[in-house]
């Protein structure tokens, strides 16, 4: 073979490749973390007006922690109209009283057919368009485990008062230290903020929503109709949505607190539906976003695009040649590939591998050195082991993305039960 004789092969040809586009397809996140080292925290001008909110809280069997996050909202410091309206969604436990004890206002939903946060968010901005129409400029989606500091609304506000009809926060964790699991989602989110989403909202292009902790414009769903995105992951969804559509997404350095999943069936299960659901938004909105690439020349879709598709398709891609080309070269007694070649395909996957460990773990030093301040954790042990143990977690997305190219996956919820307020989690961390 002439591959033979330039002294390579066919398998490592192809590692090759993928290695040369993740390089090129994932460059500007280089440049997005540079630019974020050195310029710092984005900056945001006062108001000139504060505007009325709505905080939307789906909660299925949440009795443990909703009061914490209904009592920091209660507490916000805030000279403006904020009410709290808690879906209490298919409950068999107090949910709703407690949300009712702690100040809020309890919706009870039952609808057995179409449970989840989607669904959720569809009932409620139906009735509150339909029984407030007007009163409210925006709303704020928490999930029930969250909590939020004092000026988290004043400074969301600041962002949203500069005409954003969309804006992000900075995610943190409540439970950074209870274990390496835990402590890999908390890095991972804040990475996430300050690289990413800090990142773009300092370069001008569009960021990106996660989960729960975000600011939705009144006149967003009111031009929806209410709420059209039903997917395994609604938030992925809502940010393709956005970019296809040019609505630019901001940011605003206003950090709230979620709890992260602490055994690893949990967040297996969980990932596995946050990647079904990228696959599931990705076949429907990547002709959109290669329209915005190269019709509208929009920065912000081909990022979209980049934080959903080429990972996991190039991964399950690298998984099923390399595994292939082992098992038949191996089979072919040395017809197909010869020791040799077989022996370059297990060092491409161990180089992989390697470079694949050693990129998350310069991800995640970066991250502890500046983010150290926001990392409420008791055990400085934790802090030091989780640079070593995140791109562990990491690569556990490897046979996840794989999977779930071809498992069903429902939405399943997941239960939260570490209930500190924020004070608790400033000061000390939640074990």
């Amino acid at each position: 073979m002439e591959l033979a004789r330039l002294g390579t092969s066919p398998i490592e040809v192809f590692n090759s490749i993928v290695g040369i586009f993740f390089t090129v397809a994932y460059f500007y996140q280089v440049i997005y973390a540079i630019w974020a080292l050195f310029r710092g925290e984005v900056k945001l001008p006062d108001a000139k007006r504060n505007h009325s909110y709505a905080f939307v809280v789906a909660a299925h069997n949440e009795e443990a922690v909703i009061a914490n996050l209904v009592e920091s909202i209660k507490a916000q410091r805030y000279d403006g109209l904020i009410d709290c309206y808690v879906v209490a969604d298919a409950c068999t436990d107090d949910t709703a009283e407690v949300a009712r004890r702690a100040g809020a206002i309890v919706w009870e939903r039952n609808d057995l057919a179409r449970r989840g946060k989607s669904w959720v968010l569809d009932f409620a901005f139906e009735r509150l368009m339909r029984e407030c129409p007007g009163k409210y400029e925006g709303f704020f989606i928490m999930d029930a485990d969250n909590v939020i500091p004092p000026d988290y609304v004043s400074i969301m506000n600041k962002t949203f008062d500069q005409g954003f009809l969309v804006c992000t926060s900075y995610r943190n964790s409540k439970n950074f230290d209870s274990n390496w699991i835990s402590a890999g989602y908390s890095l991972w989110f804040l990475r996430e903020s300050r690289y990413l989403n800090n990142a773009r909202m300092l370069l001008g292009t569009s960021c990106a929503i996660s989960g729960s902790g975000w600011l939705v414009s009144e006149s967003i769903i009111k031009g929806m109709n209410g709420w059209l995105f039903h997917t395994l992951t609604e938030d992925l969804q809502f940010s393709a949505f956005c970019s296809s559509h040019d609505i630019r997404i901001g940011y605003a350095p206003a950090e709230f607190y979620d709890e992260q999943p602490t055994d690893f069936k949990t967040s297996w299960t969980q990932r596995m539906r946050w990647s079904r659901g990228a696959y599931e938004v990705l076949f429907s909105y990547w002709r959109d976003l290669l329209r915005g690439i190269f019709k509208g020349r929009s920065f912000a879709s081909f990022d979209m695009l980049m934080c959903m598709s080429p990972a996991m398709i190039c991964t399950v891609l690298s998984v099923f040649v390399n595994i292939a080309y082992l098992i038949i070269g191996t089979a072919s007694r040395g017809y197909i590939a010869t020791q040799g070649e077989l022996g370059s395909c297990v060092r491409s996957i161990v180089t992989t591998l390697f470079s694949s460990y050693l990129m998350f773990f310069i991800m995640g030093l970066i991250t502890t050195i500046t983010e150290r301040k926001n990392i409420h954790s008791r055990s400085r042990w934790r802090v030091i082991s989780n640079i070593f143990t995140f791109p562990i977690f990491e690569l556990t997305y490897i046979p996840i993305n794989v999977i779930a190219l071809f498992k069903k996956v429902d939405w399943i919820p997941v239960k939260h039960d570490i209930a500190v307020d924020f004070d608790e989690v400033v000061s000390e961390g939640a074990s």
